[in-house]
């Protein structure tokens, strides 16, 4: 439930917590109100009953010691019109054993009855208090000159009060739903437009290039100034990045045109040698022209070598085209980069196996691959020495791709390592492409695992495949 608050716009949640605030203090106020008015009308109602009481109490006590039944009958009408009836609907005087002596309404209470049915829920006129109920019996001693001589019982009609609680409490409700939505409206206008400012900014986060778009000059605010000076950080921050950015993608060509060229000489005596040969062969065909089996075995020379030939630009050309980014990667991928590193391996004395499943299509692109597949060769060569021992393996399964890079160096320095697989910023240097290496397997949504054991170095990419429909 949190985490779908917090999901909507702030703006709107702003508001939203407004008015239930808002609607808190409307109701405490309200209940504030209520009690007010409930005490007001408790004491109108307990002073009523309390005169009434206290005036019958003087006139009938001499009455009700003589019993005087008629008496009393004409001091309640009496005292009946005074009040108009307005409010004490019925009046009942009883003796001192509950036996009702007279009423303002015989029927309902007929002389010589009892009075208990009606004092089952009366009260004293000091403990009056209006509930829902429409009227209140008030039941009090009948005093005279200082001893009791009976009771008397009032019926209070109290509906118009309950009328004015139900009308007030109606009024309150309205008026405070009405007032908590207009200052929510207004609340959530004004808090949209104070964090205008915040849209904006989302807006150039995620502007859906995968870069931090500047904001332009005309959308920064400058009457406020601590967004003014968020803003003008933020474009700061975008300009950084964009330079870093930048200056990362002319490295990365730096340093793979310097990968290139430490293969250069390794391919140079790749393509001298043969074309010796091949001058060679066309001497000798020259001199032995009319020796069938000497032109054979000497063509059989110059197609192997113009093979070699072939070959060998075919991968350099395949290494430095820019429209193999789309195409997955294959067995046929693997050979040319064994064609254009074994010449370096050869001249170093290195040994390298290539564990490559042939004629398999892996999945992932081939130009990115192929280029950490060179990068990591290079740094293995360089940490394996002269005669050491490298290894190359790949399988694809399970969704994702893996490429291990092995060699029996004595491993990866600290720096290195924080090149390949930290997230730090670093200086340029270090080992050859190792960062280069780690953008492209992190813009691979790959991952890369070092391992050391056995005076082995294990580098091992990972790199999810991608599902096709």
């Amino acid at each position: 439930m949190l985490d779908r608050f917090r999901r909507i716009p702030i703006s709107l949640r702003v508001s939203v917590l407004t008015a239930l605030l808002m609607m808190v203090l409307g109701v405490l106020a309200s209940q504030q109100v209520l009690t007010a008015l409930s005490r007001v009308q408790d004491d109108r109602v307990r002073e009523t009953a309390l005169q009434h009481i206290s005036g019958l109490s003087v006139a009938l006590g001499p009455q009700v010691l003589r019993k005087d039944v008629w008496e009393v009958f004409d001091t309640l009408d009496r005292a009946r019109a005074a009040h108009d009836g307005q409010r004490l609907t019925m009046t009942i005087v009883a003796d001192t054993n509950g036996v009702i002596l007279a009423s303002t309404d015989p029927r309902r209470a007929p002389v010589d009855a009892r009075i208990d049915r009606f004092v089952t829920d009366a009260v004293a006129p000091d403990a009056i208090s209006i509930t829902n109920a429409s009227t209140l019996r008030v039941l009090a001693p009948l005093v005279y000159q200082g001893r009791p001589i009976g009771q008397i019982l009032a019926e209070v009609d109290v509906s118009d009060l309950l009328a004015q609680r139900r009308e007030a409490s109606l009024y309150l409700l309205l008026g405070n739903g009405f007032g908590t939505m207009l200052l929510s409206l207004a609340g959530y206008f004004l808090a949209a437009r104070i964090l205008h400012p915040l849209d904006v900014l989302s807006a150039a986060l995620n502007s859906g290039t995968g870069t931090l778009r500047p904001i332009p000059e005309a959308e920064i605010p400058r009457s406020d100034p601590e967004f003014s000076k968020l803003f003008t950080t933020f474009n700061a921050m975008a300009d950084a990045v964009e330079a870093r950015s930048d200056a990362e993608r002319r490295l990365a060509e730096r340093e793979r045109f310097v990968s290139l060229g430490r293969l250069s000489s390794s391919l140079a005596h790749e393509i001298n040698n043969p074309l010796g040969g091949l001058l060679n062969a066309a001497d000798t065909l020259g001199k032995f022209s009319d020796r069938p089996d000497v032109v054979r075995r000497t063509a059989e020379l110059l197609q192997r070598g113009l093979a070699h030939l072939r070959d060998v630009s075919r991968a350099i050309l395949d290494e430095n085209r820019l429209d193999r980014t789309g195409l997955p990667l294959r067995s046929e991928d693997f050979e040319d980069l064994k064609l254009l590193f074994e010449p370096e391996a050869h001249r170093s004395g290195q040994t390298i196996r290539w564990e490559i499943p042939a004629g398999q299509d892996f999945g992932p692109p081939a130009a990115p691959i192929r280029q950490v597949a060179l990068n990591l060769l290079l740094n293995a060569s360089a940490a394996a020495g002269p005669k050491g021992r490298l290894a190359v393996f790949a399988r694809s399964g399970q969704g994702r791709f893996a490429l291990t890079v092995q060699d029996n160096g004595p491993g990866l320095s600290e720096r290195d390592l924080d090149r390949l697989i930290g997230e730090k910023p670093l200086p340029p240097g270090g080992g050859v492409g190792l960062r280069i290496v780690h953008d492209i397997v992190a813009a691979l949504s790959g991952r890369i695992i070092h391992e050391r054991s056995g005076g082995l170095t294990r580098i091992t990419v990972e790199v999810p495949l991608r599902e096709t429909g």
